[in-house]
């Protein structure tokens, strides 16, 4: 199979990376920056570049670009993608990706399934792409209501290849009421907390809590944004619901209200461990 990877950073370099080492299909990449294409094409994680003449050709193209630019890069080559091929984003966002592309799809004879890899590093770009990145992780897939079976069972195929264990089905609308919460929440608050002067003074008073909740706060602010703007309602739900939490703590403290703040620390406690029970495998 002819698999076109458009879009070399952190998720697309990773995908191509993972495509070559453990399946035998031919993958053709394409990056804005042509140094980061020749790269790759150096350490074997495409093997040619992607052109014009080429993408009628792939039978499948994944797209490791940002939300604006996937819908920018379908719409302007919709009519060179081949018939019945299936095009895949990895956009952390779906609303804004799934419904104009599946019109497009179908308007073109190809397929359009929305797909999130939850899997990344808080670093981006090619050069920290790595071929493990989606051992054990989740694929959440977005399908249209009339995508065939077929297509699902291939694109379910290929991610198991790549090492996900999980494959989620999901609509656009529960992917990012639930991602506002699982991803982007975490990128806030995070953010948020690096920025008490005591962070330039931690040394030697830091273990794991500062490292687990300061590890996302170094992010890609472009991106970030486009996320976040693109699912603003939900992740303003998240926002204001942790604020309005956090005060709840802040008054037992300024009151030196002991038995509120025993029992919102173990209000917490015992929704963690019934979380976890959930999920138990």
């Amino acid at each position: 199979m002819n698999i076109a990877i458009v879009g070399l950073g952190l998720i697309g370099g990773s995908i191509a990376k993972a495509i070559k080492y453990n399946t035998d299909n031919t993958v053709y990449g394409y990056d804005i920056d042509r140094g980061v294409l020749l790269k790759a094409k150096l350490l074997g994680a495409v093997d040619e570049e992607l052109t014009n003449d080429i993408l009628p050709t792939c039978d499948m193209v994944i797209l490791g670009l940002y939300p604006n630019d996937t819908l920018e890069f379908v719409r302007t080559h919709a009519d060179k993608i081949k018939k019945g091929a299936i095009v895949m984003d990895s956009c952390g966002v779906k609303r804004v990706v799934c419904e104009p592309l599946w019109k497009v799809a179908s308007e073109n004879g190809f397929t359009f399934i929305g797909a999130h890899p939850m899997a990344g590093l808080h670093f981006s770009g090619f050069e920290y792409s790595d071929v493990g990145m989606f051992s054990d992780a989740s694929m959440i897939i977005i399908p249209s209501k009339d995508v065939k079976i077929e297509d699902l069972e291939e694109v379910k195929k290929l991610y198991l290849k790549l090492g996900f264990t999980n494959i989620q089905i999901s609509t656009p609308e529960e992917h990012d009421k639930i991602i506002a919460y699982t991803s982007q929440l975490a990128h806030v608050v995070s953010n948020t907390y690096v920025k008490s002067p005591e962070a330039e003074v931690h040394k030697g008073f830091s273990a794991g809590s500062y490292k687990d909740l300061t590890r996302v706060a170094k992010l890609n602010e472009t991106m970030w944004t486009e996320l976040f703007l693109e699912n603003e309602d939900n992740l303003i739900n998240e926002v204001d619901g942790i604020i309005a939490n956090l005060q709840k703590y802040s008054k037992a403290l300024k009151e030196h209200d002991a038995v509120t703040l025993k029992a919102l620390l173990k209000e917490g406690r015992e929704r963690k461990e019934k979380i976890d029970g959930m999920y138990k495998n």
